[in-house]
């Protein structure tokens, strides 16, 4: 397909194919690199036994070590196979009610999500960025690019609690704040139609009412019937069968676009429905830094102690155990 004169025409669905050939290219990689390295393990773990080498058998285990973490990643590459996955992400954090401590949580989810994202090689642009009042934000909106970017991020859709001692507050009472993270796909506005031939059945017949003696005469009406679709448009206006054949598959196209289109729309609208249901209705996390120091995710019960390793982007523990759950 690359091969073919005509493959970058189209640069953006030929960059779209090269994305999805490099995604593929590297599963079967991977699946190679873990067969290949069980079967090393297995002979180097027999050869250890046969002859009692503590030092082979203490290598095997750091190779079957490196091995379960390339599984791993491999297992959640494999899940990230929805419709979406591959597709870039936007990203919008708000502030929920609270005031400035909400606004300050705000940013620190910011800075937290743009460090994972360096952390993961992706690129960020933030597209919209609104100050809070005294501190911090009201809300933030990225566009986040990489390799399966939203299937990774599509897991962090939710609210966000934070509990700790109010450093805006002078008598230090403890406070607890709460910001909503959306992400959802970018899709692309343009609709493609493309009509595969095999999928017609085009059949032609006499034509009846007005139009003239050469009209009734010969088999100059065509009817075009989608088969996935089961879509049906027919013409007989004209005179020649090749003109009405012309005029239906016109029909034709404008009908699909419209299907598409219509798909289209409920898609963006459930998005859009989904964005305020995420909003302020499951709480996905908290992170607690008073009176005790946790991070829990409330979907798989994960914990984790080290609160600011988490808040300084490592995010990985959290939406691996989200994806494999």
């Amino acid at each position: 397909m690359i091969a073919k004169e005509d493959f970058w025409n189209d640069a953006e669905k030929a960059t779209d194919l090269l994305k999805e050939r490099t995604v593929l290219s590297n599963l079967t990689d991977t699946f190679d690199t873990i067969h290949k390295g069980i079967e090393d393990a297995e002979v180097l773990l027999e050869l250890a036994l046969e002859e009692s080498d503590k030092e082979s058998e203490a290598e095997v285990a750091s190779l079957l070590a490196d091995l379960e973490k390339t599984i791993k990643k491999f297992s959640i590459e494999i899940t990230l196979d929805g419709e979406d996955d591959a597709r870039d992400a936007l990203v919008s954090i708000n502030a929920g009610a609270g005031g400035t401590d909400s606004q300050d949580w705000a940013e620190m989810l910011f800075r937290m999500y743009t460090r994972w994202i360096d952390k993961k090689g992706y690129k960020c642009e933030i597209i919209d960025y609104q100050e809070g009042d005294e501190a911090g934000i009201k809300g933030v909106t990225l566009r986040v690019s990489g390799t399966n970017c939203y299937g990774y991020m599509k897991v962090e859709s939710g609210v966000h609690r934070l509990v700790r001692i109010s450093p805006f507050n002078a008598g230090g009472k403890r406070h607890t704040s709460f910001a909503a993270v959306f992400v959802y796909p970018e899709i692309k506005d343009e609709i493609v139609i493309d009509i595969d031939e095999s999928d017609l059945r085009i059949d032609v017949f006499r034509a009846s009412g007005a139009g003239g003696q050469h009209v009734n005469k010969t088999s100059s009406a065509v009817r075009i019937t989608h088969l996935p679709t089961g879509v049906v448009v027919q013409c007989q206006q004209e005179s020649s069968q090749h003109r009405n054949r012309e005029i239906a598959f016109k029909v034709l196209k404008s009908r699909l676009y419209q299907l598409e289109k219509q798909k289209h729309d409920k898609k963006m609208q459930s998005l859009h429905d989904g964005k305020d249901d995420a909003a302020w209705g499951s709480q996905i996390r908290s992170y607690v830094l008073h009176p005790y120091r946790l991070v829990k995710d409330h979907r798989t019960n994960f914990e984790m102690g080290d609160v600011d390793r988490v808040l300084n982007g490592d995010l990985d523990p959290f939406i691996e155990g989200v994806l494999l759950s």
